[in-house]
């Protein structure tokens, strides 16, 4: 069950529905279970009006029990980049070598979370935040090292999940 499962992050307000939609139907089209997390009391709301239920809150995540994680985009991201919860939660998923995604805004997460050093890519208008952290900003739209991936926006979206379902693969 862990092996098959992926956690995705998901802003309670204006995350980018056009990155969740691509990455859920391509892990649902490879047979992984997907679960939501948020900080949502109920729905989490896309940047167009989308509402998504939550599985789980924050507090609640148990790296254990995912195989990986991937942190959705979108400008409401940025509310997260210092809590230190989806931080911790991050760090948890690193320590356990399982494959972490960031699209959009929410690589500068994981540059805060201190789990990305050497070099990333994230939304362009996000670029100076990334490189405020002491990483490289990489203009391409996908980037992988070890197990994380992170990807610059919705044009890379496809391109990231087929990255992160091999480094699923290779995780089990």
């Amino acid at each position: 069950m862990i092996r098959k499962s992926v956690l995705l992050i998901l802003p309670s307000q204006n995350f980018n529905e056009e990155e969740y939609l691509i990455v859920l139907n391509a892990l649902e089209t490879a047979g992984i279970k997907v679960f939501i997390a948020s900080d949502a009391n109920s729905l989490c709301t896309g940047s167009n009006g989308l509402k998504v239920k939550n599985d789980i809150q924050f507090y609640n995540i148990h790296e254990s029990n995912f195989g990986g994680v991937i942190f959705i985009g979108g400008s409401g991201t940025r509310n997260y980049w210092n809590n230190s919860l989806l931080q911790s939660t991050a760090q948890k998923f690193s320590r356990s070598k399982k494959p972490i995604g960031a699209i959009c805004s929410a690589p500068v997460l994981l540059a805060k979370a201190g789990i990305i050093s050497e070099c990333a890519t994230c939304y362009p208008d996000d670029k100076l935040e990334l490189e405020r952290q002491g990483v490289q900003y990489k203009n391409e739209p996908v980037v992988t090292k070890k197990n994380i991936i992170t990807a610059q926006d919705p044009s890379s979206a496809p391109e990231f999940v087929k990255s992160f379902l091999y480094e699923l693969a290779k995780s089990n």
